[in-house]
């Protein structure tokens, strides 16, 4: 009984959103859209429109009108294709936009085309059907792909690769030969697990700070997992400092902040909370977007860093003369 009320269902489904149209359709083509002789047909539809458990003021979904050799279907519903909403439209966007950001050049093809199409799709939609603020938010890269597909490779084929490397405290790259142990991805990012020759020990290697990475002919033996499991047991972000900091918000952004987040304003309308200290340079632009209206509480190493970059934006450029006419 099941089995036959499941072939049923597929049926109607197949066929009700091509002949929903208000239209005369000859019952044998019908048939042959179904893939059914013509008494299953008639019965598949007569059990769509025969209803003896209707409640009070039901109102039909469905109408079926049959014509001598004809049908006609009239429906507000199982149409094809399905209309999504500006939010599922935008949800799917933001889908393939981190599809597009984790994929490696060379994979890239497919998912640029599909992104394409949905946002001439997008474009389309009635202005009524928008919503506002939904598309405001844009994905950085999650890495250099082209140096992700090589790590890729050299991981597979347990070969050390060369690279370029600019840390978050270091002004400049510079070259380590790496082991690859193991790829992750967290935080919208990509990181590398792998044994750091320079530094002789295992390290994470964020991909965005990845300038340039070289397969070499120089092969490795694979880690124990656990060898794995114990960098990333430290997190990304693994640092010997806290890695968390405190920050006071004044009156005039914490009512914002709070409702945002669901917290509970100080008496004389303050907020104060704690952040995951992602790395310093997260943690100072994250304060300087508030402008004076945010101040780091602790660790005091973060003041600091706050500091040293409102010094270095206070202090005029070289070439800047306040004073042309004075020599």
């Amino acid at each position: 009984m099941s089995e036959t009320a499941a072939a049923q269902l597929r049926r109607l489904l197949h066929v009700i959103p091509r002949i929903a149209d208000g239209e005369q359709h000859p019952v044998a083509e019908v048939a042959a859209i179904a893939d059914a002789n013509l008494e299953v047909l008639l019965s598949d539809l007569e059990s769509l429109s025969d209803r003896y458990d209707a409640p009070g003021g039901f109102v039909e979904g469905v109408q079926i009108l049959f014509d001598g050799p004809n049908v006609a279907v009239i429906s507000n519903h199982l149409r094809r294709p399905m209309r999504l909403t500006m939010a599922e439209l935008c949800a799917l966007e933001l889908g393939l936009g981190i599809l597009r950001a984790t994929r490696a050049p060379d994979e890239l093809g497919p998912v640029e085309g599909a992104l394409k199409r949905l946002r001439a799709t997008i474009t389309q939609v009635p202005t009524n059907d928008r919503h506002e603020g939904i598309r405001h938010a844009e994905l950085a890269a999650a890495g250099n792909t082209a140096g992700l597909a090589t790590i890729r490779d050299a991981l597979a084929n347990h070969r050390k690769v060369r690279v370029r490397y600019r840390s978050g405290a270091a002004a400049e790259a510079s070259e380590r030969d790496i082991a690859p142990y193991g790829l992750v991805f967290a935080n919208g990012m990509w990181y590398a697990v792998a044994w750091c020759d320079r530094s002789a020990d295992v390290r994470v290697f964020r991909m965005d700070r990845v300038e340039h990475a070289e397969r070499l002919a120089e092969t490795f033996d694979a880690p124990h997992p656990s060898v794995v499991d114990s960098a990333l047991a430290k997190g990304p972000f693994h640092t010997d400092r806290p890695a968390r900091m405190t920050v006071r918000y004044s009156s005039t952004v914490a009512r914002w902040i709070a409702e945002r987040e669901g917290k509970s304003l100080a008496a004389d309308g303050s907020l104060t909370a704690e952040r995951p200290l992602a790395d310093p340079a997260w943690g100072v632009r994250h304060v300087l977007q508030y402008g004076p209206e945010a101040e780091v509480l602790e660790p005091a190493w973060m003041r600091e860093e706050v500091a040293t970059r409102l010094r270095a934006m206070a202090r005029p450029a070289p070439w800047f003369n306040p004073h042309p006419d004075a020599g």
